[in-house]
């Protein structure tokens, strides 16, 4: 299941949405998060649907690697659903002992948790089509005007994309020291939850000395490299907006104020 976590994985390629500039790619995540919230009725989802397959289909990224990144927060996605179904109130339709599962509860369930798994996807293709350095480039971009406030855009762009980078690094080292422990005896599957979580614990200690130490190992080398970062610092690749940019950014935003829309129209 480790494996199946796609968040902070780069699937490289020279498709027009690898091409796109990391500022509109992050703004028009932006807003694909923003209309989300606002829908509130199952039609808007049709469109959404139809855009994340367009992407999907543009950016030539396998639709077995995007649907992975669902595996690990598939509990997540069952509680929320679990939730909206015995806890919203309305027309009952059976009983399960105590609970209630009613209608308006379904509907609530399925539409939550549709939400979930487009935000989850969405989000996915922002990191599988941008590498870590455009999108540490694209973040700092974007934070840059906050800097006269003196908030330390280059600095909060850089923890976001290591912390982004580090997350397949470290599943990685978890898989491994899972793997070295259950050789040696250790059971992580059997049990109940409370016994899963508890046999986890022997997992942790290493996982952090082994972060801690990756952290520093990471820091001796920018110092180095003599790394300072901030407004002196030069790029090999300086962003430049193009035509394909900004017709992306139009569309895109015209298309996500059409979703926005019609929760005060339909």
């Amino acid at each position: 299941m480790l494996k199946d976590i796609t968040i902070g994985q780069y699937f490289p390629g020279d498709t027009i949405i690898h091409k796109l500039d990391p500022r509109i790619k992050i703004i028009i995540i932006a807003l694909f998060i923003t209309s989300l919230f606002f829908i509130n009725t199952f039609f808007p989802y049709v469109f959404i649907l139809i855009f994340i397959l367009l992407a999907i289909r543009l950016s030539k990224v396998p639709v077995k690697i995007v649907l992975k990144g669902l595996k690990p927060l598939f509990f997540i996605i069952f509680i929320t659903f679990a939730i909206n179904v015995f806890m919203t109130k309305g027309e009952v339709l059976f009983q399960i002992g105590p609970l209630t599962v009613t209608k308006e509860g379904i509907s609530q369930a399925v539409f939550m948790a549709l939400r979930l798994i487009f935000l989850i996807t969405g989000t996915s293709l922002l990191t599988l089509t941008t590498s870590p350095i455009s999108l540490t480039d694209g973040i700092e971009k974007l934070l840059s005007p906050f800097k006269k406030i003196g908030l330390p855009a280059h600095e909060l762009a850089m923890m976001m994309t290591i912390a982004l980078r580090f997350i397949p690094t470290l599943l990685e080292e978890t898989d491994k020291i899972m793997k070295a422990q259950m050789a040696r005896g250790a059971d992580f599957e059997s049990g109940n939850i409370l016994n899963r979580a508890k046999n986890l614990v022997p997992l942790l200690v290493p996982l952090f000395i082994n972060a801690f130490r990756r952290a520093d190992e990471l820091a001796t080398a920018m110092e180095a490299r003599c790394y300072r970062g901030g407004d002196n610092r030069t790029r090999l690749n300086e962003l430049k907006l193009k035509r394909h940019d900004i017709i992306a950014l139009v569309s895109t935003t015209f298309f996500f104020a059409f979703i926005i829309s019609i929760r005060y129209i339909w």
